[in-house]
């Protein structure tokens, strides 16, 4: 089918007249690596305002070291550099580009703070660059705790009790004045980093120490205990026209981080007139602070009474402002990016709905819940409580009828339960005596502690005094728990329900209610198919239903699609009623990744962004579905038709039945998609590219290592888990460590490295679990062995295109965690072509046409294969934009059936180097040990180009929180090895004036090769000096903290260095290769500096 878009016409452009700053060049800045608390809702904001300013004919000027993202695509910006957002670095692209505006409100807390720095230091002073939209007052007004509290009692509203401290001995006062408990805030802060409720001193100065490590101020105010959050999504213009876009209301009470907690959207417990009073509120603090564009204000209300408090503002987009944007169909990045450039409200045409201005404040007719994901169970010893610093790494919207029906939606979206709120089994039952306290004490399953509380007989009225939810919400929870009872009790047929009028009637109460097909098969103890020809039989489909903002007063016609049960009535007419839309017959349908998790983030946006804009340039029109808010894949102007719907089995068939497309595409949505494959297959659909039966060949760890045996090539000693004696003996054979591989898992899942019999016991348990209806693969793990990996594209069965990286760790780190290096620099000629031609042998084997990845160990040109992926991996957009050929373009063309050639490889030419290094966040994840493993940890990357290796990887170390300079580190290098290995780096550390310091051993070592060290004592010990003590005093800049042995990680004297490092934001080294690489590119900076180049004047060299 032709692309819709060929036949419609785009919106008029604004006439620039309207526009009252007449900037010709802007500099954006992005958000760096996505870490917990600013995640892919800023390369959506930061992408929409690179297209609002190109319409505008304005140059373009992007620094963003996430290499992953949209926005940094070629032609998002005229140009893009991948450097630090730090503000050395930034001044040097100004002095550079000579920008005459700034937008600072587009990448998160990241640009703000920059931002804000380069204006109090006067750089944009001094470059006559004017900052766009809010003006700095405004956003330092907001930032600062005690100017915005004051501020906010100037105009008679009503904010907590509070003082600021600007160190520890004012915060602890302060907080003996206002009384405990208390709420600490971390001014300036990211997500919420470094706040939280403290009921003693000790809990304030513990907190306060790791607030200050993060911020120069906090803020200590009055615990409002009980309270509803309560939050509105403002607009403003320069013109002083202001609306409120979207109303959202926390289920959780206040002290849990907005980002933390479930948010329907629009509030269903406050009043009209709450709602009207707190709007009437938000608007007054709008105008007050001069924002032009976007602002978020946040309250505390309290159930009991009307009484508010305004919590805090954000002057900026933030991470609520994508949720309220792609839940109201009102473009909000798109429109803040034009009122920056002068344009009003009344100027402005809502580009979703199309016939409304952006001054038509959106009025829903449905209901949107966001709902986190978090990935705590990764962790040891991870201190899983919520509070008001987030840990979640990514979200859900899912929308619905009704709160039941979008409530059951977004938990099987997280990933976190297979059915929704019913028990999935693998969901571990919370003992009686524990549940009291699983209620009272909010983590990330206290929504399922809600649920078998009211299974157990709880009532509302108590379940509420424990959580302090409202009890709407829990008696909405509790009509869910009534129809499970009513589908437990159900009358049973032969096989499956009996098919009688009354299960007829209980079964639309359940789709209603949100249940899925494969939650009623589970209790009826049959099959998904069944309950699904079942309801088919009976006419029971779901309706697809438009977003519609209008109120009914204008004709809805937008392409935000849901699909919903909510009409669905067994009284009247048989079946469900008519759909808003028809369908679409012969489009191309593009799965997305869903939410982003640790495994899966923007990389796989990126992905299926960049398949749909090969479909639509091909003339193709496109579908896409994806439930993630945070995604440029779910922006309005990507596809032709976006569904915000589950990625199950049931609802991806529910769809492709409707709209009978010309075929899927699930290569571009990383495992998630991929593990749809086989079941879709097998249902009939047609999977376009890699055949699903290959797919399971690749994906299943037996039936791939048993094709590589048939091909003749190299593995590790492998064997498939039967018996946990086999297992063990086994090991004995070929001798530990072992690695225990779980088959179609994401992210390395349950993958664990055994080094004895004991923990080999513990990991094959976890792996079943985890892995239950595949098999576990036990293999040798290869020691001391390069990682290598390629990325490739081909076409039935032919290589078209490959690249080439080696990671600087060896083989035993997650390839998601490893720094990466693209062209390879320092692998064996003869190991390369071993590996191409093992890569041509398994794509011609298993008949590959499209995206596909393998991942090899080397030794002395020993070449063996450890995995193969046949979707994009998370490294196709790093290759692809280093290269500059777009792999995702090239393979979605050849599945698609165009004509295709094979493209150049740069591998020994390349004329630069790019550098990939994971984004961490265990500052979030209190109390896990801060060690790399096989299973993967990062929350995101970034990836810089330079044209020595040094270069690209000191600004890729620089971007996720290395310093470009040091004057002292501590040292504790671990086994002997390592230490003889990291001799010559003392040694030039040294020649640079660094100061080192170092545990007994290491210190001991070193000074035997003449080297100056300062000895500390351990941190268990008692005596000075200790390096717990200069550890608080900050007396360092960086620490090298190498684990002993992997036969028993969290030996104590070095967790507690490498957790406190973390908890004290002191940049932090565990791997020995990487920090080697490190310090000689400290080295090389120091000698040459480094390269200030826009990615487009890197690929200029190319003749």
């Amino acid at each position: 089918m032709k692309s819709s878009t060929a036949k419609k016409t785009r919106p008029a452009p604004v006439d620039p007249k309207l526009r009252s700053i007449p900037v010709k060049k802007v500099l954006i800045l992005g958000s760096g690596g996505l870490k917990i608390g600013q995640a892919g809702e800023f390369d959506y904001s930061g992408s929409q305002a690179l297209k609002a300013l190109r319409e505008e004919g304005i140059r373009t000027v992007l620094i963003n070291p996430n290499i992953a993202t949209n926005q940094t695509s070629e032609g998002m910006a005229d140009a893009t550099y991948f450097l630090p957002l730090t503000p050395e670095f930034v001044t040097q692209v100004i002095e550079k580009e000579r920008p005459d505006g700034i937008l600072l409100s587009f990448g998160g807390q990241t640009a703000l703070n920059c931002g804000l720095e380069l204006h109090k230091t006067g750089i944009l002073y001094k470059y006559a660059v004017e900052v766009l939209g809010t003006p700095v007052e405004a956003i330092d007004l907001t930032e600062d705790r005690q100017l915005f509290a004051n501020h906010l009692r100037s105009l008679g509203l009503k904010t907590p009790a509070s003082m600021a401290a600007l160190d520890l001995g004012e915060a602890v006062a302060h907080a003996e004045s206002i009384g405990y408990p208390v709420m600490l805030r971390a001014g300036f802060a990211l997500g919420g980093a470094g706040s939280g409720i403290c009921r003693n001193e000790n809990q304030l100065r513990a907190r306060a120490e790791k607030a200050f490590a993060v911020s120069p101020q906090v803020l200590i105010e009055e615990w409002l205990g009980g309270w509803k959050e309560v939050e509105y999504e403002v607009v403003r213009d320069s013109a002083d026209n202001c609306i409120a876009v979207c109303n959202m209301e926390n289920i959780d009470p206040l002290g849990i981080h907005t980002g933390e907690s479930i948010v329907v959207a629009p509030s269903q417990t406050l009043t009209d007139e709450e709602y009207h009073s707190l709007r009437t509120i938000a608007l007054k603090l709008i105008r007050s602070l001069g924002i032009v564009g976007e602002c978020n204000i946040q309250y505390a209300v309290d159930p009991r009474s009307e009484e508010y408090r305004i919590i805090e503002v954000n002057a900026r987009l933030s991470r609520s402002s994508a949720l309220a944007s792609k839940a109201t169909g009102y473009p909000l990045a798109y429109v803040a990016a034009k009122l920056a450039l002068g344009f009003a409200l009344t100027d402005l045409r809502n580009r979703i709905t199309g016939v409304t201005t952006a001054c038509f404040e959106p009025a829903l007719d449905y209901c949107v819940i966001k709902m986190p994901r978090w990935d705590l169970s990764k962790f040891k010893n991870v201190d899983t409580r919520l509070g008001s610093e987030m840990k979640s790494v990514g979200e859900v919207m899912a929308i619905g009828r009704s709160f039941e029906e979008a409530l059951q939606k977004a938990v099987r979206m997280t990933g976190v339960s297979e059915f929704g709120l019913q028990d999935d089994v693998k969901r571990k039952k919370i003992l009686p005596n524990d549940l009291r306290s699983a209620l009272s004490r909010p983590t990330d399953k206290r929504l399922f502690a809600v649920y078998q509380a009211l299974a157990d007989g709880w009532t509302i009225q108590k379940i509420g005094r424990l959580t302090g939810i409202d009890p709407w919400f829990i008696a909405k929870i509790a009509a869910v728990r009534d129809c499970e009872t009513a589908l437990e009790g159900a009358r049973r047929g032969t096989s499956g329900p009996a098919r009688s009028a009354k299960n007829v009637s209980l079964l639309y109460r359940a789709k209603r209610l949100g249940f899925s097909d494969a939650g009623i098969a589970h209790i009826f103890g049959c099959g998904e198919q069944e309950i699904r020809s079942w309801r088919e039989s009976i006419g029971l489909r779901p309706a697809i239903k438009q977003i519609d903002t209008l109120a009914a007063e204008y004709p809805a016609q937008t392409n935000y699609l849901y699909a919903t049960y909510g009409y669905a009535s067994e009284y009247g007419a048989h079946g469900s009623p008519a759909s808003d839309i028809k369908s679409s017959h012969g489009s191309t349908f593009v799965i997305g990744s869903g939410p982003y998790r640790i495994g899966s983030s923007v990389e796989f946006d990126w992905c299926a962004v960049s398949a749909v804009e090969t479909c639509r340039k091909l003339g193709r029109s496109t579908i896409m579905v994806n439930c993630n808010p945070e995604t440029v894949s779910t922006d309005y102007d990507v596809c032709d038709r976006l569904y915000f719907e589950e990625l199950s089995f049931e609802r991806i068939l529910d769809i492709y039945d409707f709209e009978e497309p010309s075929g899927i595409l699930l290569s571009m949505g990383g495992q998630i998609a991929n593990n749809l494959a086989l079941k879709l297959f097998d249902a009939g659909v047609l999977v376009l590219g890699t055949s699903p039966v290959n797919i399971d060949r690749a994906e299943d760890r037996h039936k791939f290592s048993s094709l590589l045996d048939e091909l003749g090539i190299d593995q590790p000693a492998w064997e498939e888990l039967t018996t946990p004696q086999e297992a063990y003996a086994f090991a004995a054979k070929v001798g530990y460590p072992v690695l225990v591989r779980p088959s179609y898992v994401l992210s390395g899942a349950a993958m664990n490295v055994a080094w004895d019999g004991h923990s080999l016991g513990s990991f094959l348990s976890l792996a079943a679990d985890i892995s239950s209806e595949h098999p576990v693969v036990i293999s040798k793990f290869i020691e001391n062995a390069k990682e290598i990996e390629i990325d490739a594209v081909a076409k039935h069965g032919k290589l078209l295109y490959h690249a080439m990286t080696e990671h600087i760790e060896n083989a035993g780190v997650h390839s998601g965690d490893a720094t990466v290096v693209f062209p390879a620099q320092r692998l064996y000629i003869e190991t390369v072509r071993k590996i191409l031609r093992i890569t041509e042998k398994i794509a011609a084997a298993l008949d590959i046409t499209g995206p596909f990845n393998i991942q090899f160990v080397a030794q002395q040109n020993h070449v063996m294969v450890i995995e193969c992926n046949l979707r994009a991996s998370r490294s196709f957009p790093f290759c692809s934009k280093v290269s500059r050929v777009n792999m995702i373009d090239l393979a979605t063309r050849a599945i698609l059936g165009e004509d295709v050639h094979s493209s150049v490889n740069a591998f020994y030419d390349q004329p630069w180097v790019g550098v990939k290094a994971a984004q961490f966040s265990f500052s979030r994840l209190h109390g896990a040990d801060p060690v790399l493993g096989v299973e993967m940890a990062s929350t995101g990357e970034v990836g810089c180009i330079g044209s020595e290796l040094n270069d690209a990887f000191m600004k890729a170390m620089v971007s996720v929180g290395y310093a470009r300079r040091i004057k002292k580190l501590l040292l504790s290098t671990g086994p002997l090895e390592d230490k003889l290995e990291f001799v010559d780096s003392a040694r030039a550390l040294v020649e640079m004036g660094c100061t080192l310091y170092a545990s007994r051993g290491t210190a001991q070592f070193l000074k035997k090769y003449g080297i100056e060290v300062t000895q500390l004592y351990w941190p268990l010990q008692k005596a000075e000096p200790n390096i717990l003590t200069m550890m608080h005093g900050r007396e360092f800049d960086l620490v090298i903290n190498i684990p002993k042995n992997n036969l028993k990680r969290e030996l104590q004297n070095d967790y507690l260095i490498r957790r406190l490092a973390v908890d004290l934001n002191i940049p932090l080294f565990t791997n020995i290769k990487t920090a080697r690489q490190y310090i000689e590119s400290l080295t090389y900076a120091k000698k040459n500096g480094l390269e200030i180049k826009a990615w487009e004047e890197y690929r200029e060299k190319e003749v």
